[in-house]
């Protein structure tokens, strides 16, 4: 029975660099169709950066036509003023998803930074090596925002669509795990 494609858009959400990124996933195979960012440091009015916010997103649904979409939840700092303009453009990107017919799933740093590196401290760096192994692409990102964005994707494969039909893992523990995935074990 052959397996339907899915292609997840995530967003990194900010108000002065805005990442996206763009995963396919075709029989359980992941890759990587487009990343970048928003640039918005050169607009001065909250309201213009938060116009093509919304305008890049629903661009980036009218051209990839994404069938979900995930994105990284506010970091609770102390910094209220940032984090109201960063929940601002969570939310602008969120209505545009929605305008879409597609609902949003938000995830933590700390959970997409566990999804991807098996560490929720991990730095940003080690996040795009990461998913440089993972997703086999060489590109080094001029901002670490649009890797950040292809993590907040693959975190929501890794969530939610990696279980075959029926919700349930066909492994019953690691041991099984391991016989039936020999082939991805590397060797050192």
């Amino acid at each position: 029975m052959p397996r339907k494609t899915e292609i997840i858009l995530g967003i990194d959400p900010g108000t002065v660099v805005l990442g996206y990124g763009l995963i396919r996933i075709e029989n359980q195979q992941v890759s990587l169709l487009e990343m970048g960012v928003l640039k918005l440091a050169k607009y001065k009015d909250a309201n213009v950066r938060l116009q093509l916010i919304y305008n890049k997103v629903s661009e980036l649904h009218r051209v990839f036509k994404p069938t979900l979409f995930a994105i990284e939840a506010p970091f609770y700092g102390k910094n209220v003023q940032s984090m109201l303009k960063l929940g601002r453009a969570q939310g602008v990107a969120i209505a545009s998803a929605m305008q879409a017919g597609i609902s949003a799933t938000e995830y933590s740093p700390k959970k997409i930074k566990q999804s991807i590196t098996g560490n929720g401290n991990a730095t940003k760096v080690q996040v795009w090596k990461m998913l440089q192994q993972i997703l086999k692409f060489k590109d080094e990102p001029e901002f670490l925002d649009a890797t950040d964005a292809v993590a907040v994707a693959l975190c929501h494969h890794y969530q939610t669509c990696s279980l075959p039909e029926g919700g349930q893992s066909k492994y019953s523990g690691w041991e099984t795990f391991l016989k039936e995935n020999a082939h991805r074990i590397k060797k050192t």
